[in-house]
C-alpha cells in the first residue's frame, strides 16, 4: 500500500495532538511519584473510564477479534465477552473497596490486607512477575499486531517497525505519567473509534461482500450465530460453556481481573472519589463489551469472503513475510480497501491504539517495578524525583526487552491464550481476599506459583508438540491451583490480628466473612450492601449485554430479535439507574 502525502499529514498532526498532553503535564507528572503513577487522585470518572477502554483498545484487540471469527463464527467472541461478569462484578462490589485502600499501586495492597514478611515477599514477587515477565508478554503481543499491521500498510520489516514504535512510546510514556496516559487516551479513543468505523464500511463496500445485505446472504449462516452450535458440543463447550461457568471468575487477565487489578485498579486508585471509581469502571465495561466490538466484527466477517484461506491473504499481501501471516493478518489485509485520508485517519487510529495500550502498560509495570521493588526493598529512602527518574530509566528498558520477546510470539491469540493459562486458577482468590479474612499472603504465594509452573509445563510441551488443547490445559490449571490455594490457607496461620483490623478499619467490607474481626475494629458496619452489589451486578450485566446483541440483532435485521434486546436494554438501564441512585 501507498500512503499520500494527506495520509502522512494525517498520521503526522494525531500524533502531534497525541504528544502535546504529554508535554504539558510532563513537569506535574515528575514532581513526585502520586503524580507520576496515579495522577495526583483527582482523576474525574469518565477520564478514567474513556482511558480504560482505550488502554484496552489496541493494535491486538481487532486482530484477535478477526482471528476468533474465522476460526469460529461471531460466537467465538464469547471467550473474551464472558468477562464481562468480570468486570461488573469490579464495578459493584470493588471499586469502591479498591478507592477507600487508599493505595499508591495495586501490589502496596499485599501488606495492607497481610502484613509481615510473606506480605512483603508477595509484593516484591508480583512486581517482578506481573511488572516484568507477565507485562512483557502482553506487550509483546500487542507489538506483533504493530508489526504485522505495518508490515501490511507501509511494507515496514519487523526490526524497523519495533524501533520506532520503541522509541514514541518511550519518549512518550517516560514524560507523561499517568496524566498524560489519561488525557491523551481521552484523544485516541475518538482517533481509533473513527478509524475503525470507517474499516467496517469501507469492508462492506467490496464487491465480494456486496453491503450489509450480501454479507448476511453469502455467509453461511453459523458464522452469523451471536450463540454456539450447540449441536456441536466440542465447539460450544470451549468458546461458551467454559467462559461462562469457569474461566471468568478463575482466570487473571489484564483489563478483566477478578476483583480488579493493574491498570484498571490503577485508575480505580486515580480517581478523585468512590462514585468515579464505580461510575468510570463502569462506563469502561459499556464502551469495552457494548460500543467497540462490532465494527471488528464486521470487518473479519467481510475478511472471509475477500480471503477465505490463508492463501489468498498471502497471494494479495505477496510482500509480506509469510511467518506473520495467520487468521488474525485478515484484519489488516482488508484495509488495503480504504481510499486516500482515510487509510491515514486509519493509521493514525492503529497508532493512537498501540500508543494508549502500550504507554499505560510501560506506566503499570514500572510503578510495580519502582514503587513496590525498587523503592520497597532496594532504596526505601531516595527522593521523589529520584524515584520518577527511575521510573523513566525503568520504562526504556521495559520497552526494549517488550521488542525483544515480540520475536518469539506468533499470532494475538497465541499470547491470549499464554495470558488466560498463566493466570489460571488464581481469580477465585481475588474475589474472595476481600470478604474472606482467612486468606493470607501464603495463600497468595502458592496461586500464583502453581498457576505459573502447571501452565509453562502446558506451554512448552504445545510447542514440543506432546501438549493437550488449551481448554484443556486451562482446566486442569484452574483445578490443580485452585486446590492448592484453597488447603495452603487453612494450613497456614492467618495474618496477624492487628493487621486484619487496620484493614478493616480502613476498607470496611461488607459480609458475613469479616464476623471475627469486625468486632475488634472499633467502626460501624459497612456502608456497602452486598444485596445492592447483587442486583446492580445482573442488571449491569444485562444491560451491556442488550446492547451488545441488540445492535447485532439490527445489524442482521432481525427486528424482533432486536425489539426484545431493546426491551432488555431498557428495563435493565432504568433499574441500573436506580442502584446506583442508592449508593450515592
Amino acid at each position: 500500500m501507498h500512503l499520500t502525502t494527506l495520509d502522512w499529514s494525517i498520521v503526522v498532526v494525531s500524533l502531534s495532538l497525541s504528544f502535546v498532553p504529554a508535554l504539558w503535564l510532563m513537569r506535574r507528572a515528575g514532581s513526585n511519584t502520586t503524580e507520576f503513577f496515579t495522577s495526583g487522585r483527582a482523576a474525574p470518572w469518565w477520564l478514567i473510564g474513556v482511558s480504560m477502554v482505550a488502554t484496552t483498545f489496541s493494535t491486538d484487540t481487532p486482530n484477535l477479534v478477526t482471528n476468533l471469527v474465522r476460526d469460529g463464527g461471531v460466537a467465538g467472541n464469547w471467550v473474551w465477552w464472558a468477562f464481562l461478569l468480570t468486570g461488573m462484578a469490579t464495578v459493584f462490589f470493588y471499586a469502591r473497596l479498591w478507592r477507600r485502600a487508599g493505595v499508591l499501586t495495586d501490589l502496596e495492597f499485599y501488606e495492607l490486607r497481610y502484613g509481615g514478611r510473606p506480605a512483603a515477599w508477595v509484593r516484591g514477587f508480583r512486581a517482578v512477575y506481573l511488572g516484568l515477565f507477565f507485562n512483557l508478554v502482553i506487550m509483546a503481543t500487542v507489538n506483533l499486531a504493530a508489526v504485522k499491521i505495518a508490515n501490511v500498510l507501509l511494507g515496514w520489516p519487523m526490526t524497523q517497525t519495533l524501533l520506532v514504535c520503541a522509541v514514541i512510546n518511550i519518549v512518550f510514556a517516560g514524560l507523561a505519567g499517568l496524566w498524560g496516559v489519561l488525557v491523551t487516551d481521552f484523544i485516541q479513543f475518538g482517533v481509533a473509534m473513527t478509524g475503525s468505523v470507517a474499516a467496517a464500511y469501507f469492508a462492506l463496500q467490496q464487491p465480494q461482500v456486496g453491503g450489509l445485505d450480501g454479507l448476511m446472504t453469502r455467509l453461511d449462516p453459523g458464522t452469523l450465530r451471536l450463540l454456539p452450535d450447540f449441536n456441536d458440543w466440542g465447539i460450544t463447550l470451549t468458546v461458551f460453556v467454559i467462559p461462562l461457568t469457569v474461566q471468568w471468575w478463575s482466570v487473571w487477565y489484564p483489563g478483566a481481573e477478578p476483583g480488579g487489578g493493574s491498570y484498571i485498579a490503577q485508575r480505580m486508585l486515580a480517581a478523585r472519589t468512590e462514585r468515579d471509581a464505580t461510575w468510570g469502571t463502569l462506563l469502561f465495561n459499556c464502551a469495552h463489551y457494548a460500543l467497540r466490538p462490532w465494527p471488528w466484527i464486521i470487518v473479519a466477517l467481510a475478511s472471509i469472503l475477500v480471503y477465505p484461506d490463508l492463501s489468498d491473504i498471502q497471494a494479495a499481501l505477496p510482500h509480506v513475510d509469510p511467518r506473520l501471516v495467520g487468521p488474525d493478518m485478515a484484519y489488516p489485509a482488508m484495509l488495503r480497501f480504504l481510499p486516500t485520508g482515510v487509510l491515514g485517519l486509519m493509521v493514525a487510529g492503529l497508532l493512537s491504539a498501540y500508543i494508549s495500550t502500550i504507554s499505560t502498560h510501560l506506566n503499570w509495570g514500572t510503578s510495580y517495578l519502582v514503587h513496590d521493588l525498587y523503592r520497597r526493598f532496594i532504596r526505601p529512602d531516595a527522593t521523589e524525583r529520584h524515584y520518577v527518574a527511575a521510573g523513566r530509566i525503568v520504562t526504556a528498558l521495559l520497552m526494549v526487552l517488550a521488542a525483544m520477546l515480540t520475536y518469539v510470539l506468533d499470532t494475538a491469540r497465541t499470547g491470549f491464550e499464554l495470558l488466560l493459562s498463566i493466570g489460571a486458577g488464581t481469580g477465585l482468590l481475588y474475589l474472595l481476599r476481600w470478604f474472606w479474612w482467612r486468606i493470607n499472603a501464603w495463600s497468595e504465594i502458592a496461586a500464583m506459583l502453581t498457576s505459573f509452573a502447571v501452565a509453562a509445563t502446558f506451554f512448552f510441551a504445545a510447542r514440543g508438540g506432546g501438549g493437550v488443547s488449551s481448554h484443556v490445559a486451562l482446566l486442569i490449571t484452574i483445578g490443580v491451583t485452585t486446590v492448592v490455594w484453597i488447603a495452603v490457607a487453612f494450613l497456614t496461620p492467618p495474618s496477624d490480628r492487628a493487621t486484619l483490623v487496620r484493614f478493616y478499619q480502613i476498607v470496611r467490607p461488607a459480609g458475613p466473612g469479616w464476623t471475627a474481626v469486625r468486632a475488634d475494629a472499633g467502626v460501624g458496619p459497612s456502608p456497602d450492601s452486598l444485596t445492592q452489589s447483587l442486583l446492580g451486578w445482573v442488571l449491569g450485566c444485562a444491560f451491556v449485554y442488550a446492547a451488545l446483541f441488540g445492535t447485532g440483532s439490527v445489524l442482521y435485521g432481525a427486528t424482533t430479535q432486536g425489539l426484545f434486546w431493546g426491551l432488555v436494554f431498557v428495563i435493565s438501564g432504568l433499574g441500573l439507574a436506580r442502584v446506583l441512585k442508592a449508593q450515592r
